[in-house]
This record gives structure tokens, sequence and C-alpha cells, in this order.
């Protein structure tokens, strides 16, 4: 027993100082288009049975229409409507970057610190497990995590990716969180790609190395656009299956299912639109007329070309193909369901540890006064919650808040 605790001694103080070395924890996932930015979606783990407009609020998306597109819902599904506890809801980041190797949401959210919160409940139930707790202390300079204040502002490092895949057509980066019995497998065949693209990602080095509550990135396979570089939305990337809202909701922007060209049409909200007719012709943004003739078909388009100032700028495209297109099969919308579906009869993955990153979700405390004071309670929660987390994990979180700490000791002269 000795010589186990020995041991174990050996390896925390092993894990402290690597990690002190580094000098800090890495915020994020794993990003190696050093500068890049992108659009990206997250998946969120509701805690609760959740309706969309509160779940919109916690991402601070502009409008819960986001999350429709995002999940092939259809717009007609009101702001009300509900999705059960468990159920991962995709949720888009506006703006992903890749910075010294790891990848964040940059310009939010924020959230603000409640009467009984901490850290960690913040992390792995208001977010849905998607970062650690030590994450949101580093990105805000919290030198003591288990000091927190109602109303405090904290800005919320969400884990993404614009990291290059081996696929040949673009990607949605989607940092999906994973489900006990999920395999490498079923993930790659459930979000129909391949499973050497999303170990490469994630440099996973076997088909049994994730575990329930990791983050991986799953690369959806997306439809591009030609839209101008001027435009609003010039980086307007839609994964296959989806569809996105643009053009001040003017627009309806479809991905597949048969194709990865991108298909835009006037969208069916009540919103005020600039023209959306092609110049020299008669047609709309979105129809298409075919005219077969003795050296093939006459094909002419009018797509979207972007938003400017307010106005909707569209391209007539004339082609000659060899035979006509067929008509253009939009995605099958649904609505959130009211249960969680049939879990994948899987194999459950062991406990190995990977790349993935992973957070507890304890539930909202009860204790306390309920006041606008200082909360003053572990990060992990309030005294008399016992850990039952492993010793390698607690090591490692005795390591981050040395991190945290280490500059104020130096500074100090305690170091």
């Amino acid at each position: 027993m000795k010589m186990e605790g020995f041991l174990k001694s050996a390896i925390c103080l092993f894990l402290l100082l690597s990690l002190a070395a580094e000098g800090a924890l890495g915020l994020g996932m794993p990003c190696k288009a050093e500068g890049q930015t992108c659009e990206a979606l997250v998946s969120f783990v509701t805690q609760a049975k959740s309706n969309l407009s509160a779940i919109a609020a916690v991402f601070q998306l502009e409008s819960y229409r986001a999350l429709l597109a995002a999940n092939a819902w259809a717009l007609s599904v009101p702001a009300s409507a509900t999705v059960p506890k468990g159920y991962s809801v995709k949720v888009p980041i506006s703006s992903c970057a890749c910075k010294n190797g790891n990848g964040t949401s940059q310009g939010g959210p924020f959230y603000t610190v409640q009467p009984n919160d901490y850290l960690s409940l913040i992390a792995g139930t208001v977010f849905g497990g998607l970062l650690p707790y030590q994450d949101i202390a580093a990105a805000n300079n919290i030198t003591n995590p288990n000091k927190i204040y109602p109303g405090q502002k904290f800005y919320i490092p969400l884990p993404c990716s614009c990291q290059e895949s081996n696929a040949s057509s673009s990607a949605v980066h989607y940092s999906y969180v994973v489900q006990n019995k999920n395999t490498v497998q079923g993930i790659a065949s459930e979000f129909g790609i391949t499973e050497a693209t999303l170990k490469a990602v994630n440099a996973i080095v076997n088909f049994s190395s994730i575990q329930a509550g990791q983050v991986i990135d799953v690369p959806l396979k997306a439809c591009s656009s030609n839209i101008s570089i001027k435009s609003a939305d010039r980086n307007l990337l839609v994964a296959n299956g989806s569809y996105a809202i643009t053009a001040s909701h003017c627009l309806q922007c479809s991905c597949g299912p048969r194709d990865l060209d991108l298909y835009c049409a006037p969208a069916p909200l009540a919103a005020s639109c600039s023209s959306m007719q092609c110049k020299n012709s008669n047609l709309m943004v979105g129809n298409v007329t075919a005219q077969q003739t003795s050296g093939g078909c006459n094909v002419t388009k009018c797509l979207y070309n972007g938003y400017v100032n307010n106005t909707i700028l569209t391209l007539l495209e004339n082609s000659l193909q060899p035979q006509c297109p067929a008509e253009h099969v939009l995605p099958t919308l649904t609505r959130p369901p009211s249960t969680l579906p049939a879990p994948p009869v899987e194999a459950p993955s062991p406990a190995a540890l990977s790349p993935g990153r992973s957070a507890s979700s304890p539930g909202r405390s009860t204790s306390g006064s309920g006041t606008s004071g200082s909360v003053e309670v572990p990060a992990t929660g309030p005294s008399g919650q016992k850990s039952t987390a492993p010793d390698s994990l607690k090591c490692i979180s005795l390591a981050s808040m040395l991190i945290l700490g280490l500059p104020h000791l130096i500074h100090f002269g305690y170091w």
C-alpha cells in the first residue's frame, strides 16, 4: 500500500511539473489551422427538458431560428418547442479561431454568474459539459476558482476547430460531446464520414480510445458558396442535410442531400427584402430553366451572390450541359423530438484516456442564502460533496490550480 501511495504521488508530481512547464492549460480543441477563422458547430447536451428560446439565450444567438437551421428543423417550429433531457442539439458558432494550436469561439458567448453558481456547474450543466471549468478560469484570469460573485460576467471559450481534414469536400467542424456507448465506428456512420477522417482530425490511435464526456471534432461534409468577398456572409458554409438563413432572414440556403451544391431561395419568413430577381431575366433567386437542344441542354440559373448594404446580389449563370439536371431535392426537415431516440447497439467504450476534453456535470446546489454576496464554494461544488474523480484527474485539477496561481505567487515573492 505504501508503494502504491508513493507511485500515485510520483505520478501527481510528474503531471504538476509537466503542466507547470507548459505555463498554461490549453483552451479549446487541437487546431493546426493557425490564424484561420471559420464557422463551426458545438454539441449542447441538455441537462433538463429545454425550450429552443432558452438554449438560444444561453449561447446568445441572434435568433432561435439558427438552431432550427443547424438541426434541420422546419422554420414553422416555434421558439417554445422543447427538446428532451440528454439530447444533443447542434449550436452554431459564427466565429471560431485557431490560435496557439487550439480553437475557441470568438466574441462570446458570455455568462453572468447567478447566486449559488460555481464554475463546474457553469461548465458542466449550463453549457452541457462542453468544456472543463479550468478553461473558464484561465480565459477570465480567475485566480481563485473557488470564489466567484453573482453578477460577474465570464467569457466562455467554447471548443471548436477550423482543422483541415482529409475529406475532399468542404467541412463544417462539429464539436461533439461523446455519449454513452458511442464508438468511433458509430459516430462516423451517424454523421456520414469515414472512420479514417474522424481518427485523423482527433489523433485517435485506436477504435476504442474514446469515452463518454469527451469533446471530439466531427468534420461534417458541407456546401461551400461562391458568394462575393464583399458580402456580409462571404464565409457561408452549410452542413450537408441542413440549411442556413441569411441576407437578413430573406434567403434560405440548403445543402444536399443528393449533392454538395448550395441552393438558395427566398425564405418563407415575413421579412422586408430587396429584389431577388436576376438582371436581364425574369428569374428569381433559386429559379432554374433547362431547354434540350441537339448540342446538349441549355441551363440557366439565378444564383444568390451575396448581401451588401442591405441589397441582395444575384448572378445569372448560363451553361451547356450533356443532359438536363433533375429537379433539386431539398433536405428533409423535421421537428425537435419529444423523446430521446433509441441508443445505437454498439460495444461500450472502455475508460481509456484520449486527446479529447471532458468535464463533470454536477447538479445545482440548493444550499446557501441566495443573496448577492460572494459565492465561496469550491469550484467543483459546495463543501460536503465528495469527489469521485480518478486520482489522475484530481492531479490534473490540482495542476491547473497551481498554474493559475503560479504567476501570482511569483509576483508577490512567495515562490
